[in-house]
This record gives structure tokens, C-alpha cells and sequence, in this order.
């Protein structure tokens, strides 16, 4: 029996969870079997033959995130990278062009100028949170995808949906969305007019730092097919437990990314007045040039606080100075993390359009007392 829930924290909780008919149990279980009986040859059992191709688990998961991005279609995958190679071998051909930000994921812009690159599809770096520019590159020459990262990853620029929507699809282009900064706790892409969301789900999704993964969530039946048969055909799928996992972390989402964006605005009003801080970037301050856009297309403003110290070698002593903030790679779990993007998640870009200036700190400020938190930016200042 599915149990009836329409908004976003009920559904987070409800949606793909089913209690076990043969037991009752509230939980499903994992289902962790690689290989399904069949009834006769093609008889299959709820459509499920093999592993790869489908997984009660994988599948529970698939409905959950659909219904938390308020999608027709969602695709659980390995990483983030593996959903977004999915997306892109579906929708590109050698020729073919991708108008990305010029502040975004590292990663994103590896798999594109590195590994596909060789493969004929090229690339074009714009600043996303300025209409003009991106109205302008697109008259230049149309792109085949519009790839939006909003906040954007380090530096937290915020990008208007709904304008780049409108601009992409007057050119031909389909527009990509990444939510993994915002979540869709905090905001809702395909409502705005994106084509497709894209998550690495090991960020606030799973939320615990204890599991890797990756989606997509669209509403296009035809574009949905391709990506299925790829996922099929490709197989960078999650594993069940993974699934399980990610499943269990968005059960939360809702009451994470509220702490996490109370969190964070403490964090970035406390940095905002210290002396020994040359600049903070957070969508929640009035002083962030994407502030009105972001109060108007988001629910809250993430947790998520980028720092300019005066020098590289500040943002370094900084970076290793903290104690409560943990120096780690990703973000997006429960605890606090400190990442110097130059040398860590960003040192794929260095000498690039894409590259992160080396004064840069970036704060994933995680779930616990602001108190020490704040204490503890302020002991790792005074180094």
C-alpha cells in the first residue's frame, strides 16, 4: 500500500518505501541478490532478470528521488561523474558543444575537456549568473547543452533557472541543472524549466559521508529511454546497499539542509566581520550579488560558505589549522569540512577559464552547536 504524501518532507520519507508484504517490516529490505528466478524462459518477476539491469533496492531508490525532484524518471548511479557521463554520451554526438559555467565542480569540466573531448565534443566556459554573457555566447554559436551549477561550486554564484531555461530552449539546447549544492529540499530545477537535474548523491542526499553515488531526474520519456538503455548497457549502476544507504539519507534531507543553511549563515555572518577575512561568498548574505535571486529561487541557502583569506598561503594555514572543520575532500555530510579547492577538488582546472583563485577556502559546514563551530574558524584565523 503506498501511504499518501505530496509534500517535500513527506516524501522524502514515504515515497518508494512500501512496507514488506511478507512481513510487515516498515523498512524494505536490501535486496542484495545479483541474479532473479525466472518463471519459464522470460518469465520474469516483477521485471527483474539480473543486477545490473534492475534491483528492488536500486529501484525504490529511483521512485524516491523522482518524487523529491518532482521528476517522471530518476536514475541511481555509481558517482556523480558516472550519472553525468550517462547523461552526456545520451545526448551528445562528435561536433556536438557544451556551454558550461566558469565555476563549477572540477570534475565536471575534467570529464568533459579530458574525456570526451578526445571523442570530438567541445566546450565553452561563460559566466552563468550573468544573463547577458550567457544570451551572448549562445548567439554566438548554439550549444547542444546549457549546464547549469547553481550555487555554483566553489564560489557560490547563483544562476536565474528559469532566464537560462527560456535562453537555452530559444537556441535548441537542453538544460542541465545541478542540485547538488541546493538539494531539492531547497530547490526545484525541473519546476523552473530545466530539462534535467543532476546529483552526486554522495553530497547532502546521502548526507553521512558513508556512501558514493550519482543521479538524474527528468520528465522527457525519449530522453529517459536512451539513459536507461545506457545505464543498462554501460552499467555504472549503484550497488544495493549504496542505494540503501542514499535511501536512509534522504529520509533527513529535509531537517539537514535546514540546520546545515542555520549553520551557514552564522558561519558567513561571523566571517563576514573579521578582520583577517578579505571576502565571503554566501547566497544568505545581503551583501552576495546573487542574494535577492537566490531568496527568490531557493527556500533557504544551503550550507555552503566560500572564504578569500588575504593570500594563498593564508588560505593554506587556515585550511590546516582548523579542528572542529575536518580537511576533506567532498562535502555535504553531517560533520564539518574545510577544502582547499586549488590543491584538492579543483587542482584538475588550475590554468584553466575554470581555475579557483589560490586565496579560496571552501566550508561545508555540517550539523553540529554553531558555538564550536564559530570557535573554531576563530582559533584557525589566529594561526
Amino acid at each position: 500500500m503506498t501511504v499518501p504524501a505530496t509534500r517535500f518532507a513527506s516524501l522524502a520519507v514515504h515515497a518508494g518505501q512500501d512496507f514488506d508484504p511478507t512481513t510487515g517490516a516498515v523498512i524494505p529490505p536490501v535486496h542484495f541478490s545479483t541474479t532473479y528466478a525466472q518463471d519459464g524462459i522470460g518469465g520474469l518477476r516483477g521485471g527483474y532478470e539480473y543486477g545490473r539491469s534492475g534491483n528492488p533496492t536500486r529501484t525504490a531508490l529511483q521512485t524516491q528521488l523522482a518524487a523529491i525532484e518532482g521528476g517522471a524518471h530518476a536514475f541511481s548511479f555509481a558517482s556523480g561523474l558516472a550519472a553525468e557521463d550517462t547523461l552526456l554520451r545520451a545526448v551528445l554526438a562528435p561536433g556536438d558543444e557544451v556551454l558550461l559555467g566558469n565555476d563549477v565542480y572540477g570534475g565536471t569540466h575534467r570529464l568533459l575537456a579530458r574525456v570526451l573531448g578526445p571523442w570530438g565534443v567541445s566546450l565553452r566556459v561563460v559566466d552563468m549568473s550573468d544573463p547577458d554573457a550567457v544570451r551572448a555566447a549562445v548567439a554566438e554559436r548554439a550549444p547542444r547543452i546549457l549546464w547549469v551549477e547553481t550555487p555554483s561550486n566553489p564560489l557560490l554564484r547563483i544562476t536565474d533557472i528559469a532566464g537560462l531555461a527560456a535562453i537555452g530552449h530559444a537556441a535548441g539546447a537542453l538544460v542541465v541543472v545541478d542540485n547538488t549544492f541546493a538539494t531539492p529540499a531547497l530547490q526545484q530545477p525541473l519546476a523552473l524549466g530545466a530539462d534535467v537535474v543532476v546529483h552526486s548523491t554522495t553530497k547532502y542526499l546521502g548526507g553521512h559521508s558513508d556512501v558514493v553515488g550519482g543521479a538524474l531526474v527528468l520528465n522527457e520519456n525519449a530522453l529517459a529511454e536512451k539513459i536507461g538503455f545506457l545505464q543498462y548497457a554501460v552499467g555504472a549502476v549503484s550497488g544495493p546497499l549504496d542505494a540503501w544507504l542514499t535511501t536512509r539519507g534522504i529520509k533527513t534531507l529535509a531537517v539537514r539542509m535546514q540546520r546545515h543553511s542555520e549553520n551557514a549563515a552564522s558561519v558567513a555572518a561571523f566571517l563576514e566581520g573579521h578582520e583577517r577575512v578579505a571576502r565571503v561568498y554566501y547566497p544568505g548574505l545581503a551583501s552576495h550579488p546573487g542574494h535577492e535571486l537566490a531568496a527568490r529561487q531557493m527556500s533557504a541557502f544551503g550550507g555552503i560558505v566560500a572564504v578569500a583569506l588575504e593570500s594563498g598561503e593564508a588560505a593554506r594555514r587556515f585550511a590546516e589549522a582548523t579542528r572542529v572543520f575536518q580537511l576533506a575532500e567532498s562535502l555535504g555530510g553531517v560533520e564539518s569540512l574545510v577544502n582547499y579547492p586549488d590543491a584538492m577538488t579543483h587542482a584538475s582546472v588550475r590554468g584553466t577559464e575554470a581555475a579557483v583563485p589560490v586565496e579560496i577556502v571552501r566550508l561545508s559546514v555540517g550539523i553540529e552547536d554553531a558555538a564550536d563551530l564559530l570557535e573554531d574558524l576563530e582559533q584557525a584565523l589566529r594561526v
